[in-house]
């Protein structure tokens, strides 16, 4: 892993007895000493800290920043108030979905956009490249970016800062101090708990980090492990699994981040062609009805053994002890109840369809 990319932390999760893996090209941990399941319980029933400084960051500045950005994007940027974030969908022309996105507007002049890791350079060459009227710049090393998920993150968090928590609502960010070191405070996530992310100068994030575990001796460090089972029982889409340039926001049932009133937008007219003719798949939550796991890859099949779709995600949910997963499945094959067969090794095994998202966190 020698040419792999480090984030700042990198010593750190070391220290915690890290298990790394290659992730999009950085050197990254999968797990801890505790474990995947402990990690993922620690989040649910009282806080962890995840590392996410491999995500990418892009600054976009000019006269009218947001409507700039509002050219690119499914969501409208015009809706919300400086100060709020919102999540969104970048697309092509075809409507196939470039990536997901959490875009801050600071003010009219000021767009922060925050991308997943493995598509930092084709999103800064994508934005760039049609962007009018706005000049983006590649920030991506100059941050650290720590999550605190869980029902106990605010109180620990607060007694870091003197920024009002309670002011920052879902969606909303401020800036302000941390353990001493400026930043940027948002209330978004990828677990379904309550938390923040912090935005922080690369070379000061490891202050906030010793911080925060020595404010609080039971908070966990949380690796990809975990954080991709916590986001699996809520159904939040993972680029590159269950979203790609090949599906659409409305086949992803991220209909609700395209606002086809709002003026034109890349891959609009490709989406209101989509939504007027009927949307071929959909994007389905299952869960198995033996002990196999589904896997991403798997295929969804018919009576007769033909595949009709695949599974996106899958694997055990710790909160459940069930196995669950996310599958695409034919239009009229995708209400909630409705049987399906998913392919393990040569066998169709049952599995059924279920609501959305799989728990509802107690937080």
């Amino acid at each position: 892993m020698s040419d792999l990319r480090r984030t700042p932390f990198f010593e750190r999760h070391a220290d915690h007895k890290a298990r790394f893996v290659d992730f999009g090209g950085w050197q990254m941990p999968v797990q801890y000493a505790a474990g995947i399941q402990a990690e993922h319980r620690a989040v649910r029933r009282h806080a962890g800290l995840f590392d996410v400084s491999h995500m990418g960051e892009i600054d976009v500045r000019g006269a009218d920043a947001v409507a700039a950005v509002n050219r690119l994007i499914t969501n409208d940027l015009e809706a919300i108030a400086d100060g709020q974030a919102l999540y969104t969908c970048l697309c092509r022309p075809d409507g196939g979905i470039v990536d997901d996105l959490v875009v801050y507007r600071f003010g009219r002049e000021r767009v922060f956009i925050c991308c997943n890791a493995a598509n930092r350079a084709k999103d800064f060459a994508w934005i760039s490249a049609h962007l009018e009227g706005a000049v983006a710049e590649d920030q991506g090393d100059a941050w650290a970016q720590l999550a605190l998920q869980g029902p106990a993150a605010p109180a620990l968090l607060q007694g870091l800062t003197s920024t009002p928590l309670a002011d920052i609502k879902r969606y909303w960010f401020a800036e302000g101090m941390v353990a001493g070191v400026p930043a940027l405070i948002s209330r978004t996530g990828y677990t379904g708990e309550d938390g923040f992310e912090l935005y922080l100068p690369a070379s000061q994030g490891g202050a906030v980090w010793d911080a925060l575990f020595a404010a609080d001796p039971a908070l966990l460090p949380i690796g990809l492990g975990a954080r991709d089972t916590l986001r699996l029982e809520m159904k939040y889409a993972l680029y590159g699994n269950d979203i790609d340039d090949t599906t659409t926001p409305l086949e992803a049932g991220l209909g609700w981040v395209v606002k086809l009133k709002k003026a034109d937008f890349i891959g609009k007219s490709a989406l209101e062609a989509q939504k007027a003719a009927g949307v071929p798949r959909q994007l389905v939550a299952f869960v198995m009805e033996g002990r196999v796991p589904a896997r991403h890859g798997y295929a969804i099949v018919d009576a007769e053994g033909a595949p009709i779709g695949r599974v996106t995600s899958g694997g055990p949910s710790p909160s459940l002890e069930r196995n669950i997963g996310l599958a695409y499945v034919p239009t009229g094959q995708h209400a909630v109840g409705s049987p399906l067969r998913v392919e393990v090794r040569g066998r169709a095994e049952a599995a059924t369809i279920v609501k959305a998202p799989f728990i509802q966190p107690g937080s």
